[in-house]
């Protein structure tokens, strides 16, 4: 019998609880489940602060936690390419084949019914909170930011001083006059 394979992408900037109540969500519904580490090229922004291979260790840790079997999915950095009439293409190379597209996004949506694929709008959990907008925003304001996320994130950023780096981020260069 053939397996069910879904796909999420997301920036995962950094991973949070919404990620993983969506993932757990997917996995109810697919037998593998494909998720996409979105805009791999991009870090060190505030808006994307860490590197495609920080979010993939976010995302394995907290998959690790929740006790998701590894043999359930696959993490692929996907990189942008800024070309939409082919990135429904790009994405079908970068990866093991899929038949359903998880995505609350309008683009991504109609790129791939476009292409024929099934798409379903995923679960958003408390989406006021449970963002990565929100969770960085926290870390600016010294606010409980860890709440939002898992343990494995709290690590992680922890490991390679990703607090610091957002700050540092956030600071704004004084230009010569």
């Amino acid at each position: 019998m053939q397996k069910v394979r879904g796909i999420l992408i997301g920036r995962m900037q950094p991973v949070h609880n919404g990620h993983m109540q969506v993932i757990n969500k997917i996995l109810e519904e697919v037998d593998e489940i494909i998720i996409g580490i979105g805009s791999a090229q991009l870090s060190h922004e505030l808006k994307d602060p860490f590197t495609a291979g920080e979010r993939i260790v976010m995302m394995n840790q907290a998959l690790a936690e929740e006790n998701v079997d590894p043999s359930r999915y696959y993490i692929i950095p996907m990189q942008d390419i800024n070309f939409n009439a082919i990135w429904a293409s790009h994405v079908k190379m970068l990866t093991p084949p899929f038949s359903i597209v998880y995505s609350g996004n309008p683009l991504v949506k109609q790129l791939f019914s476009e292409e024929g694929y099934e798409v379903r709008q995923p679960p958003l959990y408390d989406r006021l909170h449970l963002s990565g907008t929100e969770v960085r925003r926290r870390i600016l304001e010294d606010d409980n930011w860890q709440e939002l996320v898992p343990k494995a994130t709290v690590d992680v950023l922890n490991e390679i001083k990703g607090i610091e780096r957002i700050k540092n981020l956030s600071i704004k260069e004084i230009s010569d006059i």
